[in-house]
This record gives C-alpha cells, structure tokens and sequence, in this order.
C-alpha cells in the first residue's frame, strides 16, 4: 500500500472515529501503558541499538536515552492522559438568533495530524497519546537517531489498539526514514489536515517551505534570563545554574544570560555554580572582564557575532550585559525564537513590562524557563511547544488538537 492509500484509509477512520465512545479511546491508551511497563527491558533493548550508534558527548544522546525510569515516566503520562475528560463535543458557546436558529459552537477533531520530530523516541508515545485521546488519526516520522526504538514503541501502539479497538488500525502510521516519503507527505493536502515538526531549525525550515499543508512550527528554543537591577543574586544563581545544568539539551533550556550594567560585581557568584558543571560561557566584553579574574579560563570565552540567537543544546551559554531594561526586551525580542524568557526582578513594575513587552509563549518572572513543557502545565503531555500564533501557542496538549465547528438547528428557517 503505498502513502495515498494509507492516507486515504487514514481519512475514512478519522471521520468514523468521531463516534467512538470514549471509554473505548481510554481502554486503548490504558492497555498501552500496560504494554509499556510489562516490555520495559525490551524497549531498553531496542534504544541501547540507538545508543549504540551515538557518541555520549552528542548532544542529542540524552535525547535519544530511554532507561526503565523514563519508560515508565512514559506509561505513567498516559494513564494521566487516560484519565482527563474528552476535548472533543465540547460546546464552546452558543446563542439563539432573532428568527430561532439555535446555533452551538463545539469542539471537533482536526482529522489528520502528521508529527515529524528528531531524537526522542518518547514522542511517538506523546504524539500517539495526545492525537488518539483527541480522537485524531496519526502519522508519524521519527529520527533515524531512534529508529530501533520507534519501531519498538509502535509496535505496541499497534497491539494495544488491535486488543480493544481493532477498527481503528488506522488511526497510526509510522513512516520510514525516507525524506521523499516526507516531502510526499508534506503535499497530500485534502488527505492531511495538519503537520507540526518538532526538532532543529532545519527540520522546521524543510516542513515549512515543502508543505502545501497546514503547519504549526514547534520545538526551538532561544531561551534568555534577564537579571535586572534589582535582582536577587542568590535566586539569580539558582535559577541560571537550574535553567542551563538540569537538562541541556532540551528546548526550554537557558542559552542567554543578561544581566542589567549595575548588576557586573554580581555576575562571577551568579555564573560560580556553572563551573562546577563545566559550563563554557561566552561572554561579551564587559562580562568577560567580570568574569575573568574568577572564572575557569577553561571554560571562559570571548563572546562572537554568533554568540547570540544560538540555540546550545549543551552546556554552553552566552552572557550580554545591558545598561537598563529596555535593551534587555529589545535583543529578547531580537534574538529570541518566541519559546520561553525569563526576568529575575524584586521590581513589580520592570517585571510586568518585560512580561508584557516580549514576545514569547511562556514568559517568567522569578522562576527558571525549565518549566514550560506540557506535563508541568498540567496537560499530561505535548504535541510540541508551538512558538507561532495562530491557532495555538505554547505546549501543545488535547485541547490544542481540536478545531470547532458550528452546529445549527431550524424549523424550516430559510433566508
């Protein structure tokens, strides 16, 4: 069967997936995360071939990794999932007009979602979980980084689906790694109703200028904390250490770090706990002298013109000094690919103007930029971090899976 004909089966279920019961979706997603804990050592297997193709100082190996904690991380997300009431048949509002047409706008599936992503194999299971529970079919494209473990993990997609709900088999699909098969997959408009990539500025790139489909950009993250004047130096250490160390190479992960002109005497202890973790920072010409008689010249640089709008994916960071708050929100703005900022500011007012002013999906005041991601908002998963506006903005979860329509009931009204 080649992809038009998967896509054209795909189709025919998402409109006949509309009335399936949702207890039916749930017992699927349930037994999936059954099937997830009881082949643990499997999975493990299966990734370890992965890993075997990687260097561990990649920065995507933490990425590709999978270990028994985060497989069942991965089961206990989709009970969470299981457990949350439907988004779809939702009646968002409704009004009688003058001549007595009852009109009720509710949420529906968007039919067809592709999801194109790189690296982290448990994003097959996020996509799969969140599309199925929104009673949206799926096809999906993984990296070859994880293909051992894509397969692995959509073979139980598959199981779970053929032991409670066998009619909708064709709700998944998992394509191989064939970029022509994507770029087809990119083209099939009528067939795909939306694609959302999710990786590198280039994979964004490719999808956005090959698709005649609807795309929703996801996944890059130029993140920047802002240390203003009246900072506190022990929570702006804490937060910079928590942003940049505890996971680097994630897309809600520091990459910037600003700090307001006053605030230089207190960069080194800012930047102390970095070195510890053999951060290498990059910082322009006021910071670097701050810095430099007290930092490691190991892991101390001068800042380049390619210093700043980089996305590390490691441990490495870049420092900008700025005489006030105005230039921190402007190279925010400029800089920034509209993911997650941050302030750290004892200043109610600085503080909400920052928040106000920049453009971005999450924006933080006091608080590490780590936390914008789908099962810490509360939304079980993610589809992706959406970085543009329409539609949808910030993690992607089930309600951000939905479109509306508008439902009328007459009496022979005719206008």
């Amino acid at each position: 069967m080649n992809l038009r004909e998967s896509l054209e089966k795909m189709k025919e279920c998402s409109r006949r997936f509309t009335l399936v019961d949702d207890e039916i979706v749930n017992e699927v997603l349930l037994t999936l995360a059954d099937l997830l804990e009881e082949n643990v050592e499997k999975i493990v297997e299966e990734n370890a071939k992965d890993l075997g193709k990687m260097s561990k100082s990649d920065s995507l190996y933490d990425r590709v990794l999978l270990d028994e904690e985060r497989v069942r991380g991965m089961a206990e997300s989709v009970r969470e999932v299981a457990g949350y009431d439907s988004p779809v048949g939702v009646e968002l509002e409704s009004r009688e007009l003058e001549n007595g047409l009852e009109l009720k706008k509710v949420s529906v599936p968007f039919g067809v979602v592709g999801a194109i992503f790189e690296a982290r194999p448990n994003v097959l299971v996020d996509t799969f979980v969140l599309c199925f529970k929104s009673k949206n079919c799926c096809v999906m494209k993984g990296g070859s980084q994880a293909e051992h473990s894509n397969e692995v993990l959509k073979a139980l997609i598959v199981e779970a689906i053929e032991k409670e709900y066998a009619d909708l088999m064709h709700a998944v699909l998992l394509l191989k790694n064939d970029r022509e098969l994507v770029a087809e997959l990119l083209k099939m408009h009528g067939l795909v109703d939306l694609v959302v990539p999710r990786g590198s500025q280039k994979l964004i790139d490719f999808v956005r200028g090959t698709a005649t489909v609807p795309v929703i950009e996801t996944g890059r993250g130029v993140c920047h904390t802002y240390v203003d004047e009246s900072a506190d130096v022990k929570m702006a250490g804490e937060i910079v250490h928590n942003a940049k160390t505890s996971r680097p190479g994630v897309c809600n992960a520091l990459d910037t770090l600003i700090i307001h002109r006053s605030r230089l005497d207190d960069l080194p202890a800012i930047c102390k706990a970095l070195e510890a973790d053999e951060v290498k920072i990059y910082a322009d010409v006021p910071a670097f002298k701050a810095l430099v008689t007290e930092h490691h010249e190991h892991f101390l640089f001068k800042a380049g013109e390619d210093s700043f709008g980089q996305e590390y994916m490691s441990l490495k960071m870049s420092v900008k000094v700025v005489e006030n708050l105005d230039e921190a929100i402007e190279h925010v703005n400029l800089y920034g690919s509209g993911h997650s900022e941050a302030i750290i500011s004892e200043d109610q007012q600085s503080a909400e103007k920052f928040m106000n002013m920049v453009d971005a999906a999450a924006v933080y005041w006091n608080a590490s930029t780590r936390f914008t991601d789908g099962a810490v908002f509360g939304l079980g998963a993610e589809l992706g971090i959406s970085t543009q506006k329409l539609h949808a903005r910030g993690p992607m979860g089930i309600k951000e899976l939905t479109s509306y329509k508008w439902l009328v009931r007459g009496e022979g009204q005719i206008r």
